[in-house]
């Protein structure tokens, strides 16, 4: 009898496990930073676990010039790929997420691979920077993308305007409110317990 228990458990366990390995997905969303000590910047980051398996992944890649000085109102200068500290992601600002498919993910690292390999000089503020890369990364993914003369010094406006061409997109706005929402009806309750 024991052993046609376990034996079911295990014939469970066999058909649950691959639908949560098959379930597992990068997911990429991409943020803005206001001016700070800092130029305004555009970046995105990838967290999750792709399809196929592997090593989880919970990174995020700008592109910004390897030294700000003057030369960058001027003209190209050497440009590198920016991995921002997590004290800097949690105080930027979070426009849109998506769920990739492992080749959209292989895609989007293609695009940091090409921006990390470029020959130098390789930022250009007009024409080479963060929102570019960005703008390029989505791209490689599949949105609707444009690159505006008007916004591509302007990382917020212009992920603003991406969103707008890709509603299908999860708002982080949206998934913020219904965080914020869930914690504001949760308290009423936790409260009632403290008092017990």
């Amino acid at each position: 009898m024991m052993f046609r228990w376990i034996l079911r458990g295990c014939a469970a366990l066999a058909l649950w496990l691959p639908v949560q390995m098959a379930s597992a997905q990068v997911v990429v969303t991409f943020y803005s930073h206001d001016l700070d000590d800092h130029f305004p910047h555009a970046f995105f980051t990838l967290e999750g676990t792709p399809e196929a398996g592997g090593v989880p992944v919970d990174t995020n890649y700008g592109f910004t010039a390897k030294t700000i000085t003057p030369a960058i109102l001027f003209g190209s200068v050497a440009g590198r790929i920016d991995i921002a500290k997590p004290g800097y992601v949690a105080h930027s600002k979070p426009h849109f997420s998506m769920t990739l498919t492992d080749a959209q993910y292989a895609a989007i690292l293609g695009v940091v691979d090409k921006w990390r390999d470029a020959p130098s000089p390789s930022y250009n503020m007009n024409t080479a920077n963060c929102v570019f890369f960005v703008g390029e990364a989505a791209q490689a993914i599949g949105l609707d993308v444009a690159f505006p003369k008007k916004l591509m010094k302007k990382p917020r406006s212009y992920l603003e305007q991406l969103h707008q061409l890709n509603p299908q997109v999860t708002d982080m706005r949206m998934v913020g409110r219904q965080k914020d929402k869930r914690d504001d009806d949760a308290k009423p309750a936790e409260t009632a317990v403290a008092a017990n």
